[in-house]
């Protein structure tokens, strides 16, 4: 019998109504700070009470103390010199009592104590003649091969880079607190450096969630584990190394899942060979269990929580896998262009909350499905290359894509997902891209490339941008910055008005 992933996973995923919009927020109340990571970090230190929804567009009254966000889904223009497709937001902003509200006293708020309705977005634009927002290059290192793969600690504090030189190593992540649109990249600390980690490139590579274990995964068809006692140390030294050799070609992806039920971690890794995904237990560094039914190489493996994980696949399909069922439970076979058109699947991830998949494909094509509706919601076409990683920023507001076009593409989630959705360049190398992968709390990224370079970049301004919405006849833009631990508010007006500027 063939089991659905809806009905054997039914604790992690469930089917949604269907409906010709997707969007992820589908709530009717939100809490902007698990809803809006990335945003609601940029705001600084601004005390955020509550993110609604409502329709209305009449000014509620004003009794509040703190700044109070409220979303109205309208429909706006697409832009694509944008990277966010705008949610409109009634700001209500008070002066505050001590103690209260805004922590930074100091703060220049506007005159008046009316409600202001407005565009709110993070664009790589702004107004008042505050500069623009961008990523920069913090840090930079350069290999003597491409550099293949990198991944964050968990704790962030640490990532780890991996080449075809066979070099292994674990950097410091820098400080962004003080970044300058005039700063110049440097050499990343390192803290740990083995060459000849493997015989061969190291292809890929993945932390286990409590950070205790770094996992690599060669084209000398083996898998290493290196356990780190004390990833906080500055002598950084790994204690216990071990290596696995079920594999009969290249790893080319790993990820690891957490059984709560057998309090155990286990290691997943897929490749080429005999394109079976094998299943290692940490405890005692032991494969117990070879999962089939790909037919061409694996070449992308997540896992977003709990005992269900996917794979990509060079036989253009992605495999839902429940270990609790022993197998495969759902196939999905993306369209990336028309009816009938197929691609190799390089890179695929998952949300969080288990609702939505991005798959990148070979025929430069990025597909989102909606996992519990089981159905594709678009196939996008922001790269002209092979699209070889996909990831959702924390907060999944963003989706973060690389490509064998030289480019990083940040594209805008927010909004319906049905609809064409903004996207800008966010980054580039000097040759193909092979990964990119977000810091698991700061807005900044990780980008790999066969330029033999990586970089770590960061946001160059704490801005938020609320970006401008014609109503009755009315237009203007408010934008607040963060700037030495103060806030700064900014309004313009196309035509001076009391009720709005």
């Amino acid at each position: 019998m063939n089991v659905s992933i809806m009905d054997s996973a039914s604790d992690l995923l469930s089917r949604s109504m269907a409906s010709n919009s997707f969007h992820l927020s589908g709530d009717v109340t939100l809490d902007l700070k698990t809803m809006s990571t990335s945003v609601d970090r940029l705001f600084g230190d601004m005390t955020i009470d509550s993110f609604h929804q409502v329709l209305s567009v009449e000014k509620p009254p004003v009794s509040h103390h703190h700044l109070q966000v409220f979303n109205s889904q309208q429909s706006q223009p697409h832009n694509q010199q944008h990277f966010g497709k705008p949610a409109t937001v009634l700001l209500q902003v008070k002066p505050q009592q001590a103690g209260q509200g805004l922590r930074s006293q100091q703060s220049q708020l506007p005159s008046n104590n009316e409600t202001k309705k407005l565009s709110c977005d993070i664009e790589n634009g702004c107004s008042g003649g505050i500069g623009k927002a961008k990523f920069l290059a913090v840090t930079m290192l350069e290999d003597v091969q491409a550099v293949r793969c990198a991944e964050f600690h968990p704790a962030g504090r640490v990532f780890a880079i991996g080449s075809n030189s066979k070099t292994l190593r674990l950097c410091a992540y820098p400080d962004l607190s003080k970044l300058t649109e005039n700063h110049v990249a440097y050499q990343p600390t390192i803290l740990f450096k083995r060459t000849k980690h493997h015989k061969g490139s190291i292809y890929c590579m993945g932390w286990s969630p409590d950070g205790n274990f770094l996992a690599t995964g060669s084209n000398d068809k083996s898998v290493k584990l290196l356990r780190f006692t004390d990833i906080s140390n500055p002598e950084l030294s790994s204690s216990q190394e071990t290596e696995l050799s079920m594999h009969d070609g290249t790893v080319r992806d790993i990820c690891f899942i957490e059984e709560v039920a057998n309090r155990s971690s286990l290691l997943v890794s897929g490749g080429a060979g005999d394109c079976k995904i094998y299943v290692t237990d940490l405890s005692t560094s032991t494969p117990f269990q070879a999962l089939s039914g790909h037919t061409g190489p694996i070449l992308s493996l997540y896992n977003w929580g709990g005992g269900i994980f996917c794979s990509g696949s060079q036989d253009k399909t992605i495999r839902f896998w429940d270990l609790r069922t022993r197998g495969c439970v759902d196939v999905v076979t993306p369209l990336t262009s028309s009816a009938s058109t197929k691609s190799p699947v390089a890179s695929v991830c998952v949300e969080p909350s288990g609702r939505l998949l991005i798959s990148g494909h070979e025929d430069a094509a990025s597909v989102l499905y909606d996992i519990r509706g089981q159905r594709q919601i678009q196939a996008m076409k922001d790269h002209t290359a092979d699209v070889r990683s996909v990831r959702f920023s924390p907060a999944s507001y963003y989706l973060l894509s690389a490509g064998y076009d030289n480019r990083l593409v940040l594209t805008d989630l927010q909004g319906d997902l049905s609809l064409p959705l903004p996207s800008v360049v966010v980054a580039s190398h000097q040759d193909k891209v092979i990964s990119g992968r977000w810091h698991p709390t700061e807005f900044s990224f990780l980008s790999t490339s066969a330029d033999k370079k990586i970089n770590s970049l960061g946001v160059t301004t704490r801005t938020i941008v609320l970006r401008k919405l014609r109503n009755r006849n009315k237009s203007f833009a408010f934008s607040v910055k963060k700037k030495n631990n103060k806030l700064f508010f900014d309004v313009s007006c196309e035509e001076t008005s009391t009720e709005l500027c």
